[in-house]
């Protein structure tokens, strides 16, 4: 009940009593009438409450960050009494905003245009709603909510391709094929240049004509993307910088991969958290879905960023190059790098911080520097 409600029930009390005490017909018909107002708004708002039926929309349901999305709320009734507008609270968990939505005819409808600041997978649409009789006598929240997602996506951006490590280019001369002997697929002619014991004697004395046999073409090596899915540590300035944070380890994960996958080697990507996944792509392929498995990846400390170094040691083998994306400098991550840099592949370590010039992070850089890690800044926007 609201002020103008209780006031009014006091009126009644007043009129009632009044009456009890003068006998005046016209205090029991204010009484009357008082009592009356009050019964007929409690059954507009207890039949809104229970009767209203709330749908979302968003168009469209992805986009990437800094774009904007359109959000559809619409609202029915199945018995429209006399209230009034439904004060609602629409929009996203951040950043919600208070409208004003009119039924007509027991049915409305209003849009929202939504910016996505930040990635992830979000929910939109009705935060909190509050029904009104059209006298303002009582106001009850409505406990139904109706929400769609929104999946925003990292943006990419340009990167410098990671160097292979000395031996590990995964290219072949014109005359001499990096090839497994071990394992032979077929013939081709003789070319200057070609080593005598790999000659086919038979199918050339057979052709009259020189044949060499042609061995399988191992693999280029991988490109390893290890990206620090734990929760970043906690800033005061700016208000949303652990939001900041994440969205820079998004897309830098995803700049890195997509420029890697349109060379020639396969690039692998490792998501550690509440359930493990793993993008996998092969020569030129396509990382679109790194960019959904990237938006859908809560960081949360649940897989220490030193552990996940370590267990990745067994890939090493395979591995030409290893980019580390994170956005915190320590001694167990300075050293969970060195160790994969000792293993062979050149490594690439992307530090996302505000302060590029800690005095804090100048001996763990230093450390991997004399380690032949190479240290790259990228600044969150």
């Amino acid at each position: 009940m609201t002020g103008r409600g209780r006031a009014l029930l006091l009126i009644a009390a007043a009129a009632l009593y009044s009456g009890l005490s003068l006998g005046g017909r016209i205090f029991y018909l204010a009484a009357v009438f008082a009592c009356l107002a009050l019964l007929f708004s409690l059954a507009c708002v207890l039949t809104a409450r229970y009767g209203l039926r709330f749908s979302c929309q968003v168009s469209p349901a992805r986009v990437s960050r800094g774009e904007t999305a359109q959000l559809t709320l619409r609202a029915s009734c199945a018995l429209p009494l006399l209230i009034s507008p439904l004060e609602i609270t629409i929009g996203t968990a951040d950043s919600p905003e208070s409208r004003l939505l009119p039924l007509r005819r027991g049915a409305g409808e209003i849009s929202l245009s939504l910016t996505a600041r930040h990635t992830g997978a979000l929910t939109a649409g009705l935060q909190e709603a509050a029904c009104t009789d059209i006298l303002g006598l009582f106001r009850l929240p409505v406990k139904q909510r109706a929400g769609a997602e929104l999946l925003v996506l990292p943006r990419a951006f340009e990167t410098d391709p990671l160097r292979m490590s000395a031996g590990e280019e995964g290219r072949t001369l014109p005359n001499r094929l990096n090839e497994d002997l071990s394992s032979p697929e077929d013939t081709r002619a003789y070319r200057p240049g070609d080593p005598l014991k790999r000659m086919h004697w038979k199918l050339t004395a057979r052709r009259r004509e020189l044949i060499v046999r042609r061995f399988e073409t191992p693999a280029p090596p991988d490109t390893l993307v290890l990206l620090d899915c734990s929760a970043p540590p906690a800033l005061n300035d700016p208000i949303d910088a652990d939001e900041i944070l994440t969205d820079t380890l998004r897309e830098t994960a995803l700049s890195v991969a997509k420029r890697q996958a349109q060379g020639e080697a396969p690039v692998r990507l490792p998501l550690y958290g509440d359930e493990n996944h793993e993008f996998r792509s092969e020569r030129g392929g396509d990382v679109s879905a790194l960019a959904e498995l990237l938006a859908r990846q809560p960081f949360r400390d649940t897989v220490p960023f030193e552990r996940v170094l370590n267990l990745e040691l067994r890939r090493m083998r395979r591995t030409g190059a290893t980019a580390v994306i994170t956005a915190r400098l320590d001694a167990g991550v300075t050293e969970g790098v060195k160790h994969i840099r000792r293993m062979g592949p050149s490594v690439r370590l992307y530090y996302i911080t505000f302060t590029p010039d800690a005095p804090a992070d100048k001996p763990y850089v230093a450390q991997l520097q004399q380690s032949l890690v190479e240290v790259c800044y990228v600044s969150p926007a």
